[in-house]
């Protein structure tokens, strides 16, 4: 049987960029039926073995919750990170003045020319506190963690939402509003 960690990766994958990859259909809003994702997954997941007390225990216990069920635990979906196109259906939140960005180092020039990009995904993701943002960061080379300037922001216009686990998001952060250590 596969660890944790290759379950959550294989659910990132197919709840947020290709749920194809199992023959699942999201909704606009980005949920699926728990019993059609078990029943692919175990049918077309590339060996993949899993029930829904693994399913719940991967979604309460992920270290970043990335996955939420819905009320009657029937339906499944990642909280945010989707590079498909789908409506979160969250509402614009006021944030503080002060979010922060992990990026690596090679990335800083463009940064200062360019800002931060939502890239493939839906929005830029934000973090209330550095040692996230420093985490984020580390995945991708040596670590710098960038001051968004979000309360400026949000009060030129940018409209920013707060996922339910706690990512802030945005569609993207111009230069002027980044601080670099």
């Amino acid at each position: 049987m596969q660890t944790d960690k290759t379950l959550s990766k294989f659910l990132s994958l197919v709840l947020r960029h290709q749920p194809q990859l199992i023959e699942l259909e999201l909704d606009e809003n980005g949920w699926v039926s728990v019993d059609e994702l078990l029943d692919k997954a175990n049918k077309n997941g590339k060996g993949i073995q899993v029930d829904f007390e693994k399913l719940k225990e991967i979604v309460a216990n992920n270290d970043k919750q990335r996955f939420a069920f819905n009320e009657t635990f029937d339906r499944i979906r990642a909280n945010q990170g989707h590079s498909l196109e789908v409506d979160l259906a969250l509402e614009p939140q006021v944030p503080p003045d002060v979010l922060y960005h992990g990026t690596a180092q090679q990335n800083i020039e463009a940064i200062k020319k360019e800002g931060l990009k939502r890239q493939n995904r839906q929005h830029v993701h934000l973090s209330s506190n550095t040692e996230t943002a420093l985490k984020v960061g580390a995945r991708h080379g040596r670590p710098i963690v960038l001051h968004i300037k979000a309360g400026e922001m949000q009060q030129k216009g940018e409209i920013f939402y707060l996922s339910k686990n706690g990512v802030w998001l945005v569609d993207k952060v111009l230069p002027q509003y980044i601080d670099i250590d």
